[in-house]
C-alpha cells in the first residue's frame, strides 16, 4: 500500500483524533499548571500565574473530590460486577438452544440503552420523587416506603439508573461473542451429556472472557464519567446529591465558578486515576488469562 493511500484513509482519522482528543488533554493539562489568583476587594481582574502544584495541592486537599473519587469507586466495585452479571446471564438465557422469541428479546433489552441518559434519568427521577413516585404510592397501604435519597441510597439510586440502561449494551457485546463458539463444539458437548449450565460455564463463559473483560474497561470508564444521572436528580434529591458529587460535577462546580485551571487539574488527576485502573485491570485479568 503506498504512502499516498496511507494518508487518504488514515489522515481524516489522525486529524479528527489529534483535535478531538489529543488537543483538549493537552490544552487541560496546560491549564492545570496556572492558577488563578483574585485581589481581596475583586476591584481588578483576576490574574493567571505559572504554579504547576498548586491547583494538585488543592485537589488532593479537597474533601469534597476527594469524596466523589472514592464514590465513583464504590459504584465501580458494586455497579460493574452486578450489571455485566445481568448482561452475561441474558446472553445464556437467550443464546440457549432451547430459547424462543431471541430477537424479540435482544430488542427488549437492547431498548433501554437507546433512550438518551438524560431522558432516562428524567423518567426515573418520576419514580424516585417523594410525591409522584408510582412505587411509593403501591406501597404506601402497606405503611411501605423506599427512601431513594435518604443517608447513602443517592448512589444506589443512580446506580439503578445505569444498570437499566447499559446491561442491553453489554449483553449485546457478549450474545456477539456467543455466536462465535463453533457448532461443532457444542454439540461435542451436547453428546457427551453436558447440561446446558455444565455446558455454560465450562464452555461459553470461557469463550467470551475477552469480551467481558471489554466490556468491564469500558464500564469502569463509564463509571469515572458520572455525571448525567446525578445531575438530573440533583433538584429532588434534598441535598443528598451535591455539587460535587462525582468529580466531573466537581469540575464543572469549579468550572462556574470561573476557576477554569481548578477544574482541569480535577479532570488530570480523574484521568489519571482511570487509566492507571484500567491499566492495572488489563495486567491482572491478562495474567489471569497466561495462569
Amino acid at each position: 500500500m503506498s504512502r499516498r493511500t496511507l494518508l487518504l484513509f488514515g489522515g481524516p482519522f489522525v486529524l479528527l483524533f489529534l483535535a478531538m482528543y489529543v488537543a483538549p488533554i493537552v490544552y487541560a493539562t496546560v491549564s492545570s499548571l496556572y492558577v488563578v489568583r483574585r485581589s481581596g476587594l475583586g476591584l481588578t481582574p483576576p490574574t493567571r500565574e505559572f504554579d504547576p502544584f498548586h491547583n494538585f495541592a488543592t485537589a488532593f486537599a479537597d474533601e469534597d473530590f476527594l469524596a466523589g473519587l472514592g464514590r465513583v469507586g464504590l459504584f465501580a466495585v458494586v455497579q460493574v460486577p452486578v450489571m455485566l452479571g445481568l448482561a452475561l446471564g441474558l446472553a445464556l438465557l437467550i443464546d440457549a438452544k432451547s430459547a424462543r422469541g431471541k430477537g424479540f428479546f435482544r430488542l427488549g433489552a437492547f431498548l433501554p440503552y437507546a433512550i438518551p441518559g438524560v431522558s432516562a434519568a428524567l423518567v426515573w427521577s418520576f419514580m424516585y420523587s417523594s410525591e409522584s413516585s408510582p412505587l411509593n404510592h403501591l406501597l404506601e397501604p402497606l405503611g411501605i416506603r423506599i427512601p431513594f435519597f435518604d443517608g447513602g441510597i443517592a448512589l444506589w439510586s443512580v446506580a439503578n439508573i445505569v444498570t437499566w440502561s447499559w446491561t442491553g449494551y453489554n449483553m449485546i457485546i457478549i450474545y456477539s461473542a456467543l455466536q462465535t463458539i463453533p457448532a461443532e463444539v457444542l454439540e461435542a458437548a451436547r453428546v457427551d451429556g453436558a447440561s446446558a449450565l455444565r455446558t455454560a460455564w465450562s464452555i461459553k463463559i470461557p469463550a467470551v472472557r475477552s469480551s467481558l473483560v471489554l466490556t468491564a474497561v469500558f464500564s469502569i470508564i463509564g463509571s469515572a464519567q458520572l455525571y448525567n444521572e446525578p445531575a438530573v436528580l440533583q433538584p429532588i434529591s434534598s441535598g443528598a446529591i451535591t455539587s460535587a458529587f462525582t468529580p466531573i460535577m466537581s469540575a464543572q462546580a469549579a468550572v462556574a465558578a470561573g476557576n477554569y485551571p481548578y477544574a482541569a487539574a480535577q479532570s488530570v488527576v480523574l484521568a489519571l486515576s482511570v487509566g492507571v485502573l484500567s491499566f492495572v485491570f488489563f495486567k491482572l485479568t491478562d495474567r489471569g488469562d497466561k495462569a
